[in-house]
């Protein structure tokens, strides 16, 4: 039973097609860490506009899998991100979105079988 993630967006827009499900939590699964850790290590750097990009580009697959405070928090670091902000208080944004990530993509494997 999904806790942290919930796919009524990705049901509806693939009409429950089962396989399109499939891609869609896989690609979530193999992508999104891969752009968490962009954001870290652009947070880590001060890379304003590398952060942005990737918080931008993760921002919608939050929103379809049902990860609105996560999502939330995405745009508190795409807002930190555009207006160049202080590193020290997004730390801990970035660092509660990486957990909801992790705790979904745990739960996403065990209901998927990945």
């Amino acid at each position: 039973m999904a806790l942290h993630y919930n796919l009524s967006k990705v049901y509806a827009l693939s009409e429950n097609d089962s396989e399109f499900v499939n891609q869609i939590v896989t690609l979530f699964v193999n992508e999104v860490p891969k752009d968490l850790l962009e954001i870290k290590l652009g947070i880590k750097s001060e890379s304003h506009k590398e952060v942005y990009a990737f918080a931008h580009k993760i921002k919608p697959t939050l929103d379809l899998m049902g990860m609105h405070v996560a999502f939330e928090e995405l745009v508190l670091i795409e807002a930190w991100a555009k207006a160049e902000g202080k590193t020290k208080n997004i730390k801990e944004t970035y660092k509660c979105v990486k957990s909801q990530v992790k705790e979904a993509i745990k739960e996403i494997k065990k209901d998927f079988n990945l």
